[in-house]
């Protein structure tokens, strides 16, 4: 089943400087093939259930397993017979909101 979430992965207590850490969380997700993209808060990432788990987990443990306390948001939307929800839920509300004009 397709899922999109929202995945915010945080190092916590290694100073106020998050950017090196952040970097290397979002390399493996890019790594992954999966479908994504990175704001300032969070990257999302849509594909299958389990396939976007394994990323969730492979992304948070590439910080734990070097002893780095790690937090995780994650915010999943499960919508079946839905694909490409990433652009498509933006796409709608751009559309709408150019009506406006």
């Amino acid at each position: 089943m397709n899922v999109l979430v929202a995945l915010a992965v945080a190092p916590c207590g290694t100073g106020e400087e998050l950017s090196k850490e952040v970097a290397e969380v979002i390399r493996v997700i890019r790594a992954s093939g999966l479908p994504n993209r990175t704001n300032s808060m969070f990257t999302e990432i849509e594909g299958e259930w389990d396939d976007v788990m394994r990323v969730v987990k492979d992304a948070t443990f590439v910080l734990a397993e070097k002893g780095i306390r790690t937090e995780v948001v994650l915010k999943a939307d499960v919508r079946p017979g839905h694909t490409n929800m990433m652009h498509k839920k933006t796409e709608i509300v751009e559309r709408l909101l150019e009506g406006e004009k």
